[in-house]
């Protein structure tokens, strides 16, 4: 059976629809078989961080209504066969009750390794429905305060996932703004409360390239691109040192 792991955020701006696409992708690279599932209902974004909003027609409320099978539904990326994405509607009037959405998340754990949930930022229902039917959580944050007061927050919200499952991502690392503020990633771990799984640099060409599909776009050298590798093998169990930034 495969893996569901929510990616969630306390608040937006923190870049973690651009890491959901470049983990699926470095998951996808080592022959896992990944889909990204966007839950960011009205805004979804992760389509166009994977260059695929051309080729998604259908979303998980199809799925869940029986009007298209999940192989039918899921997008596959057409340079990483092993990397699908299934998107979000546009608009829904309601979102689906747990126990539909459960359904679907046994599903995708049948036919695929990983599942990333790209779920809406902030706490609303929303982002319960995103983390009640996941295995493991990684709160993605970044190093400025209200970033880290809404890690807290998250971590707050997510405390029924038992120990080892909850894990802390600092994104968009900038080592100049760090050092100006005296502030260290031990900092952003006290403050949220969590063991570390990545950090990830800051890259200037992320935002560039969003809607052509970050894992085509990101040259093999890119700080988020190496960053996103690592993280994908220490999903996977390997013991893999933190970047030097």
């Amino acid at each position: 059976m495969g893996q569901v792991i929510a990616v969630v955020s306390g608040k937006g701006g923190t870049g973690k629809t651009s890491l959901t696409a470049l983990l699926g992708a470095a998951l996808a690279a080592q022959g896992r078989s990944t889909l990204c599932l966007d839950c960011d209902v009205g805004l979804r974004n992760l389509d166009l961080a994977l260059g695929l909003s051309d080729r998604a027609l259908m979303d998980f409320s199809d799925v869940i209504a029986g009007r298209a099978a999940l192989g039918q539904a899921a997008v596959r990326h057409p340079r990483l066969p092993q990397l699908s994405l299934l998107t979000a509607p546009v608009s829904l009037r309601a979102l689906p009750d747990d126990a539909a959405f459960a359904a679907l998340l046994r599903d995708i754990r049948a036919d695929y390794d990983y599942c990333l949930i790209d779920a809406a930022a902030g706490l609303g229902s929303a982002f319960r429905l995103a983390t009640a039917g996941a295995d493991r959580a990684i709160v993605v944050t970044t190093t400025d305060p209200p970033s880290l007061r809404d890690a807290q927050r998250t971590v707050m919200e997510l405390r029924a996932f038992p120990a080892g499952q909850l894990h802390l991502v600092v994104n968009r690392v900038r080592r100049k703004l760090l050092q100006s503020l005296h502030a260290t990633i031990d900092d952003a771990m006290d403050a949220a409360g969590l063991p570390l799984l990545g950090v990830v640099p800051e890259d200037e060409a992320v935002p560039a390239l969003l809607g052509r599909g970050l894992a085509d776009g990101l040259g093999r050298y890119s700080g988020a691109r190496r960053a996103s590798v690592n993280i994908a093998r220490r999903l996977c169990g390997e013991h893999v040192p933190l970047m030097k930034l």
